[in-house]
C-alpha cells in the first residue's frame, strides 16, 4: 500500500528511470521497493524508526535502508536523483534540502514531494542558491511534486548547524539543551514537564525514560543523580541525535537508542519516567496510550517506580487501574495530570 504522496511520485517515475536513487524522510510504505522495477539502486533514510523497519524488512537486492539523522559517515556514494518527502515540521525542509545536495552530483536532480497544506508550496523560498529554481511537474492526490537541479557544489555539511543551543532552568538545576531543527522545543519547560520534575521521585539504578526528545528528562534526572543508568528512547532520529547532544554538554552519560514503543526494549526498569509523545486528538492516541501502560507494567522491576504525565484529557486512568491495580494523582494542573505507581 502507497500512501498519497508515494502514489503520486509512482506517476512520475520517468523521472528515476535507471537512475541510482536516495530517498529522505519517507512514509511506511512499499514505495521504496516498488521502485526498484525503475530505478538502478534505492537508498532510504528514515527519521522515523517505525519507517525504517517497514522498508528494512523488505529485503531486495540493490535496496538499501538506513535510520538515522544523516547518512553513515562512510557512505560517499553520490546519487544521480534525490527524493525529499517535505517534513511536517516545516523547519526540518531546508535541512533535508541541504543533506539532499550533499548526496548529488552537480547536475543532479531533487524531488520533493508534499501535501500541498504542508507547506510545500514554499518550496521556492526555501532552495538555497546551489539549486536551480524549483518547477512544478505534478499536483494530484492532495499533493504537489517539484523538481529542482543540483547546479553548484553545496557547502560542507554541518550537524552543528542545525543546533539551538540554551540554557534551561529546571527543579533540579540549569541544564543546558542542545536542539535540533524539527524537534518539539519551546526554550522553557513545557507545563506537562515541569509538573513531572517538580515531583520527581526518589530513583536508583536502571532507568527508562520513555519519548525522550532533546533529553530534557534525562538530564534533570542525572542532575539529580549521576549514578543513575538512564536509559533514552525515541522513535524519531533528530530527537535522538538531540538527546546525544544534550547529554554531552552536560558532561552525562545514559544509553540513546531508537525504539517503536518497547519492542526494542529489553528487561526490567527500576524506574519508568516519561512524558509521553501522545497527544490529544489523534486517531490513535488510545491504542498507543494502552499499550505504553501495559508495557510499562510488565517492564518495572520489583519495588521500580512509574510516573508519568499527561494530558488531563487523555485516557490513562481505567488502564492504569486495569493494568497496575490502582491509580495515583499526587499532582495535577489545569491541563495536565501526575500519575504514579510504586510496584
Amino acid at each position: 500500500m502507497l500512501t498519497n504522496t508515494s502514489q503520486v511520485l509512482m506517476r512520475n517515475v520517468q523521472f528515476i528511470e535507471n537512475q541510482h536513487l536516495l530517498i529522505l524522510n519517507h512514509e511506511a510504505d512499499t514505495l521504496a521497493s516498488e521502485l526498484l522495477s525503475h530505478a538502478a539502486s534505492v537508498t532510504s533514510l528514515a527519521l522515523d524508526f517505525n519507517h525504517y523497519q517497514y522498508v528494512a524488512k523488505q529485503d531486495k537486492a540493490h535496496l538499501t535502508s538506513y535510520f538515522g539523522h544523516q547518512l553513515p559517515d562512510d557512505t560517499k556514494q553520490k546519487f544521480d536523483t534525490v527524493i525529499v518527502y517535505f517534513p511536517k515540521a516545516k523547519a526540518l525542509a531546508p535541512y533535508l534540502i541541504q543533506l539532499a545536495a550533499q548526496h548529488l552530483s552537480v547536475g543532479g536532480t531533487l524531488i520533493v514531494i508534499g501535501d500541498n497544506k504542508g507547506g510545500v508550496k514554499s518550496l521556492a523560498k526555501l532552495l538555497p542558491d546551489y539549486y536551480s529554481a524549483p518547477l512544478k511537474r505534478d499536483n494530484a492526490r492532495h499533493c504537489l511534486l517539484f523538481i529542482a537541479e543540483l547546479t553548484a557544489i553545496a557547502p560542507i555539511f554541518s550537524i552543528e548547524d542545525w543546533v539551538s543551543h540554551y540554557s534551561l532552568s529546571t527543579p533540579q538545576g540549569d541544564i543546558t539543551i542542545c536542539n535540533l531543527v524539527g524537534v518539539f522545543s519551546e526554550k522553557k519547560l513545557d507545563q506537562g514537564t515541569e509538573l513531572l520534575l517538580s515531583n520527581l521521585p526518589e530513583l536508583s539504578g536502571r532507568v527508562l525514560d520513555f519519548g525522550c526528545g532533546a533529553g530534557v528528562i534525562s538530564a534533570a534526572m542525572l542532575k539529580v543523580n549521576p549514578q543513575l543508568n538512564v536509559e533514552c528512547i525515541d522513535i524519531n532520529a533528530m530527537a535522538l541525535k538531540a538527546c546525544e547532544l544534550t547529554l554531552a554538554a552536560n558532561q552525562m552519560t545514559a544509553k540513546v537508542y531508537p525504539s517503536d514503543g518497547f519492542k526494542q526494549i529489553q528487561g526490567q526498569f527500576n524506574g519508568i519516567i516519561s512524558n509521553p509523545p501522545f497527544h490529544d486528538g489523534l486517531a490513535a492516541t488510545t491504542h498507543i496510550a494502552k499499550d505504553f501502560v501495559k508495557h510499562s507494567a510488565s517492564s518495572l522491576s520489583a519495588n521500580g517506580v512509574w510516573q508519568i504525565v499527561a494530558n488531563r484529557n487523555l485516557p490513562y486512568a481505567d488502564t492504569i487501574a486495569a493494568e497496575f491495580g490502582q491509580v495515583n494523582v499526587p499532582a495535577e494542573n489545569n491541563k495536565y495530570k501526575l500519575y504514579f505507581f510504586h510496584k
